[in-house]
């Protein structure tokens, strides 16, 4: 088991005024290998609960278990944990302070204390898997896109060789193209390098499509989780606490509306298109 949460409970500021209930009695597990995708609105919980897989919170009660190890327990490495665990946060390109990309994505395991070819072989490693070829290698990141930038950025993460990656919002800013570029090259990365990848994001769209599993926070406490599919089946539920089903799902009620006997509980356009083609087709507008 990559992740395991047990009773977790976190509160800012116990014991004054200001005290404030971010999480409440969370149970969780992400298996090895698994694309999970976090939702809820902001002030949900849901950036506090990264933080809690990696160590950089302790929770009020509750345990964390990273790979069977409790990581609060008396003796356990945290700097160890950091390693298994990459956490990108929002905007990440803001991090990068180095001279040249390969340089960028060098600093962590130039910090690790490794050899000049280990170091070299992991930054070949992180910049390949984010899509990034030797002619980026001695460019400024700051010469780089929007786009580009972030994908230095996870690289960094990268050649930590963690196992699970945490990544908060990581298209946020970017525009489509950059999005669906990052987002299939995520999707490469779990698939070839076997990443447990944990993904905070507000587009439905974007969870329906990539993610495996669905974590559903509302007011601090998990409201809904189980396959995407399973979580976005509660669509009028979701809707209910302010969030949405993926925009497909949408037109295809209102075609059934209207009068075509079609499924809706489709995730994406690719689905939608299947259905409709094949319902064309037996209504006999389709050859």
């Amino acid at each position: 088991m990559a992740i395991k949460i047990s009773g977790l409970t976190h509160i800012y500021n116990p014991g004054t005024p200001f005290q404030k209930t971010a999480l409440e009695d969370i149970h969780l597990e992400v298996a090895d290998g698994e694309f999970v995708g976090i939702i809820g609105h902001t002030g949900s919980g849901k950036s506090t609960l990264i933080q809690m897989f990696n160590g950089l919170l302790r929770p009020t009660s509750g345990e964390v278990y990273i790979k069977g190890k409790n990581i609060h327990e008396k003796g356990i490495n945290k700097n160890e944990i950091r390693q298994q665990v990459g956490l990108v946060f929002q905007y990440p390109e803001y991090q990068l302070f180095e001279m040249t990309v390969y340089d960028d994505v060098a600093f962590g395991p130039k910090n690790l204390g490794l050899s000049k070819e280990e170091i070299d072989e992991r930054v070949r490693y992180a910049l390949e898997a984010v899509g990034l070829d030797k002619k980026y290698y001695e460019k400024s990141p700051f010469e780089l896109s929007g786009g580009q930038k972030r994908r230095v950025a996870i690289a960094g993460v990268l050649a930590m060789k963690p196992d699970i990656l945490i990544l908060d919002e990581p298209t946020a800013g970017l525009d489509p193209k950059g999005r669906t570029s990052l987002f299939n090259q995520l999707k490469q990365m779990h698939e070839e390098l076997k990443l447990t990848i944990v993904l905070i994001s507000h587009s439905m769209e974007d969870m329906a499509k990539y993610a495996e599993k669905l974590i559903v926070l509302y007011k601090g406490k998990i409201a809904y989780q189980g396959t995407t599919r399973e979580v976005f089946k509660e669509g009028r539920k979701l809707e209910a606490i302010g969030l949405a089903m993926p925009q497909i799902r949408y037109i295809m009620e209102e075609l059934k509306a209207r009068g075509m006997n079609i499924g809706t509980e489709v995730l994406t356009v690719e689905e939608a298109a299947d259905l409709i083609k094949n319902y064309l087709r037996n209504a006999g507008g389709v050859k």
